[in-house]
This record gives structure tokens, C-alpha cells and sequence, in this order.
């Protein structure tokens, strides 16, 4: 009888993860390595932010809570989504989860039954596809190509679309991509849902606030109301408010889903930490100044980033609309053999010899399942983006 669980063998752990790992590694080994694989906004947390959860410490609020929320954070999280997105909300269909990712594994968890399939649009965020698998489901992966800013099309959301689909995982501003759905072109998408009842939307708005020039975010129950009962609205305090460690993500849906989610949750993790949620309290009800100041910040390391990039013959870049990230295509660099003698394959073997030979860590697109691509978080000081962009310019002037 084999000691691990057969599900497990079904997933594989985070790339993002482990590209992070590595170049920690060898750094520690005291090798020159600059790593941009990591999703993580380099800002402090807003000192507000800081005081209110030093003011909960002292005041004993150290307990447990409510499994899926204190009521505080549950109003909060009402207002949010009624200034930031005009849906309404009762505190009743709330969830609030220790980080995003556990908010789209509960609800995947509470839904997904074997055989059933959910919809993701690639390239994707590596853990959608192995939560899925996770929870006894069959990820089916629709491709928005680099020519098309990696955006899927209505026709392409029409063709996946089986009686088996149970849920359409949507991201936007797009991590790994940074690429953003206009309303107009959201709304093609949603036309095409609502043609399909049987089909939910879990829209992963975690990056809604990292937006720019002049991209104007919206979600899909924004969009298309008559989706609001089959949406599940996911976000959380990770990006925007530079709270990654906190740990807080949230979601609003109809009540029989936000239910059984708590169900779940109340078996795996119960609440959330009790100071991350009053520290996320003030991040969703005070002031929202940094984030425009940060949003400046990200746009200049984009325009950075991007023109380094698209310097470099047989590489190309678009620009995204939002996120901290970008997703340039390697095809012209595919076949040519590095200066250490490494011939690039795919786009897997381009990432390990840029770091062994010029100690650059990017995450490859083989992980978020287009390729050949690479992924760079641009959310590092700028002097640091340029020096490591310099390095993947020479390492590239180098390929014969």
C-alpha cells in the first residue's frame, strides 16, 4: 500500500516557489544573483495599517473568530466592493480566507466533483490548474496567444464550453501577463456565459488596483448582473495594500457557496489570523493614497522593463495593462546556443542558463502553460530591474 495519497501525485509544487528558492540558494552561497520571480510588491505596508493591528494586540484581540470573518472585516469588505465595483453585498455572503489562494481552494473544494471540468485561460497562475486537479477536477486550458496580449476571445470561451464545465477561472489585470479585459471585451466573454447557465465564474481580482495609463478595471458581475448569482468575486489585501505576509483574501458570492466554503474552511485552517484581519480592516477602510503613489512607481519600472526588453532581437514584450509583471515571447531566441554552450530548447532551458550564466532568476512560461515565454515581477527598486535587464541583453547578444 503506498504511504502517499494518489491525489497528490496529480499536482506538482509552485515553479514560482521554487525559481524564489533557488535563487535564494545561491545567494546564500554568496553567488551575484538577482531574482525577479517572485509576485510581491517591494513597499512596506502602510504604517495605518501596522498601527491597527499593534492597537488590536493590545487591546487582547488574540482570540478566535467567527471561522470565515470577523463582522468588522465583513463590512468592510461590503463597502469595498460597493466603491470599488458598485455590487452589493451582505456581510452574510462573505468570505474571508488566510490569503487568496485558500479563498479559490475552498470554493473549488466545495464544488468540484469528479469528471466535472473548469475553464482557465493560459497562460495562468500556476496554482489554478493543480487546485483544481486537487479538488477531483479537469483543468481545460483555452490559449490567448502573444499576439493577442495574451487576451482569450468570446469564441474561444465558446469553444471549451461542455456539459461538464462547472466553473470559468477569470484573471485580469493577468498574472503572469499583466494583461487587462477593457469592459468591452469583458463583456464579450460574459455575452457568451450567459448563453451557458450551467457555467460559474470565479474571477481572481487580486491585482484590480494595480492598473495603468488608461486601463479602467471591471469584474465580470459589474459587467453582466445577470451573472451575479454564479459569481464568485475573489480578492484580497496581498497586492494593492503590500500585505502579502498578512495573509487575507476575501471573496463575495451567493450564500449557499460562501457557506459551504466556510464548511470547509472550519476542517482545514477556521479563521484567519486575528490581526492580519484587523490590520486588513483599516488597509480596505482608510486611506487609499499609497496606492496610487505605488501604482507610479510600477509604471515607470514597466515602461523600464519593457523597452529593455523589446531592445533585444527575437524577443518580444507587450506592454500590460496592470499587475506588476511581464511576459515576453522568446520565439526568435528558440534553437540558438548560449555562450556557456547551453542550447535553447524551450523556454525552460533559456531560464536555467540566464541564471547560471548571468545569475538572473525569471520563472518560465512553460510553468503558467504557454510557452516559449518568461516571466519577470518587476516589483523590485529600478536600479536593480535595469541591472538585471542589462544582464539578460548580453546574455541574449550572446546566443549564436
Amino acid at each position: 500500500m503506498p504511504f502517499l495519497s494518489d491525489t497528490l501525485a496529480r499536482v506538482k509544487p509552485s515553479p514560482t516557489i521554487a525559481v524564489s528558492n533557488l535563487a535564494a540558494e545561491l545567494k546564500a552561497k554568496g553567488q551575484d544573483v538577482i531574482g525577479l520571480g517572485a509576485g510581491e510588491p517591494d513597499f512596506d505596508t502602510p504604517q495605518n495599517i501596522k498601527d491597527a493591528a499593534i492597537a488590536a494586540i493590545v487591546a487582547g484581540k488574540t482570540k478566535y473568530t467567527a471561522v470565515d470573518g470577523i463582522p468588522e472585516l465583513k463590512a468592510a469588505i461590503c463597502a469595498k466592493f460597493k466603491r470599488d465595483n458598485g455590487l452589493t453585498y451582505t456581510p452574510a455572503q462573505v468570505s474571508v480566507a488566510s490569503g487568496g489562494k485558500q479563498i479559490l481552494y475552498n470554493a473549488l473544494m466545495a464544488t468540484m466533483n469528479p469528471g466535472e471540468e473548469v475553464i482557465i485561460p493560459a497562460p495562468y497562475w500556476v496554482s489554478y490548474p493543480d487546485m483544481v486537479l486537487l479538488a477531483g477536477g479537469t483543468p481545460v486550458f483555452v490559449e490567448g496567444p502573444s499576439q493577442n496580449a495574451y487576451k482569450i476571445t468570446p469564441a474561444d470561451l465558446e469553444a471549451a464550453i461542455t456539459p461538464k464545465t462547472k466553473w470559468f477561472i477569470f484573471n485580469s489585470p493577468s498574472n503572469p501577463t499583466g494583461a487587462g479585459y477593457t469592459a468591452d471585451e469583458l463583456k464579450g466573454l460574459t455575452d457568451v456565459l450567459m448563453r451557458h447557465p450551467h457555467v460559474w465564474v470565479m474571477t481572481d481580482d487580486m491585482y484590480e488596483h494595480l492598473a495603468y495609463d488608461d486601463f479602467k478595471f471591471a469584474t465580470p458581475a459589474q459587467v453582466e448582473p445577470g451573472l451575479y448569482d454564479r459569481t464568485l468575486t475573489c480578492n484580497g489585501v496581498s497586492k494593492a495594500h503590500a500585505m502579502t505576509g498578512w495573509r487575507i483574501g476575501y471573496a463575495a458570492g451567493p450564500v449557499a457557496l460562501i457557506k459551504a466554503m466556510s464548511k470547509v474552511q472550519s476542517q482545514s485552517t477556521s479563521n484567519p489570523c486575528t490581526i492580519s484581519q484587523w490590520a486588513a480592516v483599516e488597509a480596505l477602510n482608510g486611506p487609499q493614497d499609497y496606492i496610487a503613489s505605488n501604482n507610479a512607481i510600477f509604471k515607470r519600472r514597466r515602461d523600464l522593463v519593457v523597452s529593455m526588453l523589446n531592445a533585444i532581437p527575437g524577443m518580444t514584450c507587450p506592454v500590460p495593462e496592470g499587475a506588476f509583471y511581464v511576459y515576453p515571447a522568446i520565439t526568435g531566441l528558440i534553437g540558438k546556443t548560449s555562450a556557456g554552450g547551453t542550447l535553447i530548447d524551450n523556454d525552460e532551458t533559456f531560464a536555467k542558463a540566464l541564471l547560471e550564466e548571468k545569475g538572473v532568476a525569471v520563472v518560465f512560461g512553460g510553468a503558467f502553460g504557454l510557452s516559449p515565454c518568461f516571466r519577470i515581477s518587476y516589483a523590485t527598486a529600478d536600479e536593480t530591474l535595469r541591472e538585471a535587464c542589462t544582464r539578460i541583453q548580453d546574455f541574449c547578444a550572446a546566443l549564436t
